[in-house]
């Protein structure tokens, strides 16, 4: 069939067409069916589908993931246990409120132990308080020698009570001495009355975020 006998083809009366013809007609109009299917309807079902599938494999890992911790929760158990026994241990390296003073005069006695002169003892007028424990900055100015300092860090260390250095600033003063500032840091851990306090306390702050 040649392109004029194409052209010649009434639109109106199909059911007379050669067969060759209305086999094509046939498969436009179901490719044309077919591409206004997917275009209206099956397109978006398919991006539901695939949705469907995203979430399907999220909550697959969600559910191998809580699979795991069920089989590992007497290992995690052990471990909070562990963590808990270790965490008693530091807050035992922290000492209590009326043991604060002792804890001064060991620091100071550490100093003057080695010869070194305190120009300056000051510790802060209030506590920086947190959840389990209290901050106490104390403020330093020592003169000595530069070994003594250094074996005044070594004696700090030493402590059976946690004590920190910072803010170290050497200077030179008179006669070839040195002079060093810095903030000394110590810990003491909250009694139960302070931590229910500095929890109530906290729970406003919560809310308002």
């Amino acid at each position: 069939m040649t392109l004029d006998d194409l052209r010649r083809l009434d639109p109106k009366s199909i059911g007379t067409w050669p067969l060759g013809p209305k086999l094509g007609a046939l498969v436009i109009l179901l490719l044309l069916i077919v591409f206004l299917s997917y275009w209206f309807d099956w397109q978006n079902q398919m991006e539901e589908l695939d949705g469907h599938r995203s979430k399907e494999a999220q909550l697959r890992q969600t559910f191998l993931d809580k699979k795991k911790q069920a089989i590992n929760l007497d290992a995690y158990r052990k471990q909070l246990d562990d963590i808990e026994k270790s965490f008693g241990a530091l807050l035992k390296q922290l000492p209590s409120k009326s043991e604060m003073d002792a804890l001064l005069t060991d620091i100071n006695q550490a100093g003057l132990g080695r010869g070194l002169q305190f120009d300056l003892f000051k510790p802060a007028a209030a506590e920086t308080m947190s959840e389990f424990y209290a901050e106490l900055p104390i403020q330093l100015r020592i003169t000595g020698s530069y070994h003594d300092f250094g074996a005044f860090a070594t004696d700090i260390s030493r402590l059976s009570r946690i004590v920190t250095l910072n803010d170290i600033g050497l200077t030179t003063g008179k006669d070839g001495q040195l002079v060093m500032d810095a903030v000394a840091k110590t810990y003491r851990y909250l009694d139960e009355e302070e931590v229910a306090r500095q929890r109530k306390a906290a729970k406003p702050q919560a809310k308002g975020k």
